[in-house]
């Protein structure tokens, strides 16, 4: 049942609707000067006056100015003209390169692009590309996605460029700067092998800027979901050298999952130091976030296609979960000379998750609805990683020729336990009108942490040299790493993962894999032709609960990329226009064991676009096609058909609009369409092709001296019910959300 709004949730809605927004408190700015940091990233005079046009309209709104001057280690680079998108990424080993600069699909969406989302997990984010889609129902516990047709989960993100140490299960951004996402094979540039094929999605923490800063944010989701958000900058010393930057969250209420509550918490801290040869940084966050009375699931549809239900359904009323995430991580630069710096980093993530977290699938549907929830499980999930990385990056000439040699070594080794109990079997249910699994869930005993049953050792070494000539026009990057896997998996006699462990498998694996990237500039900065080829080492996945070989560990596995592209910055606006192809193994599942099944091959087009086409409208999105095709199957049937889970044309328009009547006012809209796609290999099945919009507002005034942000947006509009996409396995569906409503408020105080 919905619970009742507390006397916290209460004040929160009332400091929402403005009842304590009459303060008088000095106003502050994060507003970047980008007319100082143009130079920084190779601007040319025109984008110059465009940037400066785009900071001028910014302090309109009373918003004092935060000068980024090019000494300052973690000053954020320059934002593109509107705001959403960064120009600069961190491309790991090779460091922030301007998009114009990189050999690479890349997108950084700047912490405005979050803000103006209302965003709370990675989700909200990444709705906005094109080349993203998910591979968990909306408001599951787990966030998983796909990149360019091929599946990425939170064991393949990177948190400030390196490996192993980002939130596990959900990802909170109110602490984030930046979400860069890069497609295509990843290692090379970040480190080890624990990546995925599809792309690399780097999260950038928030740093202290020049000024002081003190945000609260108040927030408001249907059904009656309520939250705080406390951001707090400051920067301390003679020069300001040290810097630190807190953020806070607190939220707590009904979501819109049909009698589902949630409880959010969020502190992170962010510490760096910068004076003469010296950059220090320090990160840590701990998050939780608690479930009560249900979860969203996937659906088997293989006895056929059946209409979605609303995307509100509860399919485990009764369940509860809690994932909570505890990271630290600590990089250093050194200037030995000034064309010689040494840098390194050591992080750790511990990660734990309790109740019914996975394996929440619906079986046997029926033309009526009628279906079995699976097995019912009460688990235990706990992962320990340790990351490090260390390097040389150096500057020198060979005549005419510049190179930026990199010279470095990572490591990771993770821990993994899977203890649980479960239930005596599958229970009926129907997904128009769920039961509750109550009964079934509390009579299970809770399983207590058990021993490692995974465990995962990474290392990598690497040799990298970008070459330019002729002014930078061409800029030639080759390199090689040089990569090591090894897995070994326990089995233990109890499912509590307690008692002598048994040695199942040991998988080792190890190739020295090349990365050759390539610009071109043959009509000056506004133009860059780019292509790479690129070749990658993963760890094999280990088999999920929900099947007969559950825990078995895969092979490891290599996969190649091919891809040329061009860029084209109009200097207010610019578009990537990429064509790739990916080889890596497919997946398939016969009997409910889960396994390889030959090749997959991803060939694709994609067009991102980005910026302001005029002063009061800019455009966000892009279009990607893709055709997959299984080759070299087991099953000879299956050749030349298209894998599953690939829909061939996918879309995202995003537009915002400042209104002429009222310059405060602004007026936004998003189109996601994802095409249709089939949900096993054998292609007998389809799911039909879906579209979704979006609508926002934002409001910009001042009171009593405060600046404040109003924001209000509604998402699936029309309440579309809609299969949104695949599981990772054949015949498995995940469900698109509701028609959800959020309202902020932003005090810059």
């Amino acid at each position: 049942m919905p619970k009742k709004l507390s006397p916290v949730k209460k004040r929160l809605l009332c400091t929402l609707l403005g009842s304590s927004l009459f303060w008088n408190t000095p106003v502050f700015s994060y507003a970047e000067d980008t007319t100082n940091t143009a130079t920084m990233s190779g601007e040319t005079k025109a984008e110059q006056a465009a940037a400066a046009e785009q900071a001028s309209e910014q302090r309109e709104f009373t918003f004092d100015e935060v000068k980024v001057t090019a000494n300052r280690y973690n000053i954020l680079p320059p934002v593109y003209a509107g705001g959403q998108v960064a120009r600069v990424a961190n491309l790991g080993i090779l460091g922030n390169k301007d998009f114009m600069d990189t050999p690479f699909n890349i997108t950084s969406y700047t912490v405005q692009t979050m803000e103006d989302k209302q965003a709370d997990t990675l989700y909200d984010v990444l709705i906005n590309d094109p080349s993203v889609r998910f591979t968990t129902s909306t408001g599951h516990i787990n966030e998983n996605y796909m990149i360019r047709g091929l599946e990425v989960n939170y064991q393949h993100l990177y948190f400030n460029g390196m490996q192993g140490l980002a939130p596990q299960y959900h990802v909170p951004v109110e602490f984030l700067e930046r979400v860069e996402v890069l497609k295509g094979p990843s290692s090379f540039l970040y480190g080890g092998v624990n990546t995925s094929v599809g792309g690399a999605i780097n999260l950038m923490p928030k740093r202290a800027g020049e000024e002081d800063i003190t945000n609260f944010t108040t927030s408001y989701t249907s059904s009656s979901h309520l939250g705080g958000h406390i951001d707090i900058g400051r920067r301390y010393g003679e020069n300001k050298e040290w810097g630190i930057r807190f953020n806070g969250v607190y939220a707590d209420g009904d979501t819109a999952v049909d009698g589902q509550s949630k409880e959010r918490l969020l502190g992170a801290l962010g510490v760096d130091y910068q004076k003469d040869k010296w950059r220090l940084s320090l990160d840590a966050f701990g998050s939780q976030e608690s479930y009560d009375n249900g979860a969203t699931s996937m659906y088997y549809l293989g006895k056929g296609y059946v209409d979605a239900p609303d995307g509100s359904t509860n399919a485990y009323k009764g369940t509860s979960g809690t994932i909570r995430n505890n990271g630290v991580l600590f990089k250093g630069e050194y200037d030995i000379q000034d064309n010689l710096t040494a840098y390194a980093g050591i992080g750790k993530l511990s990660s734990r998750a309790t109740g019914f977290i996975n394996g929440n699938h619906v079986l046997n549907l029926q033309s009526d609805g009628t279906a079995k929830a699976r097995n019912v499980f009460n688990q235990y999930f706990w992962t320990d990683t340790t990351s490090a990385d260390f390097g040389l990056r150096g500057t020198y000439r060979t005549g005419a020729v510049k190179h930026q040699l990199v010279l470095g070594a990572s490591f990771q080794d993770t821990d993994y336990s899977n203890a649980y109990t479960s239930g005596t079997g599958n229970y009926v249910t129907n997904i128009y009108n769920p039961v509750s699994l109550a009964g079934y869930y509390n009579s299970l005993i809770s399983p207590a942490k058990g021993n490692k049953t995974l465990v995962t050792e990474l290392s990598s070494y690497l040799l990298a040299d970008t070459l330019s000539f002729d002014e930078d026009k061409v800029q030639l990057t080759l390199g090689a790493r040089r990569q090591n896997v090894n897995q070994t998996s326990y089995k233990y006699s109890s499912t509590f993962a307690t008692g002598a462990p048994t040695l199942t498998a040991t998988k080792d694996a190890n190739a020295t894999l090349p990365m050759v990237g390539l610009i071109v500039k043959p009509w000056g900065d506004s133009v860059s032709l780019y292509a790479n080829y690129i070749k990658a080492l993963s760890p094999g996945a280990m088999v999920g609960v929900a099947y007969d070989n559950a825990n078995e560990v895969l092979a490891p596995y290599k996969t190649k990329q091919q891809e040329i592209g061009i860029k084209w910055d109009k200097g207010r606006f610019a578009n990537t226009l990429a064509f790739f192809q990916i080889n890596m193994p497919s997946y398939m599942t016969t009997d409910d064991i889960y396994s390889y099944d030959g090749e997959q091959k991803n060939r694709g087009i994609e067009w991102n676009t980005f910026g302001s086409i005029t002063k009061n409208l800019r455009l966000l999105g892009g279009i990607a096609y893709t055709r997959g095709e299984l080759v070299r199957s087991n099953v000879s049937a299956n050749n030349g058909n298209t894998p599953f889970g690939v829909p061939k044309w996918t879309m995202n328009a995003g537009v915002e609009w400042d209104t002429p009547w009222n310059k405060d006012l602004t007026l936004s809209l998003l189109a996601v369409y994802t095409g249709s796609q089939y949900i096993d290999n054998a292609n007998t099945i389809k799911i039909p092709s879906w579209v979704r919009y979006d609508i926002g507002a934002r409001y910009k005034t001042v009171i009593n001296k405060t600046p404040v942000i109003y924001r209000l947006s509604v998402e699936n509009v029309f309440d579309k019910h809609y299969w949104a996409g695949c599981f990772s396995s054949e015949n498995y569906v995940t469900l698109g959300g509701p028609r959800t409503f959020k309202l902020s408020a932003t005090m810059q105080l």
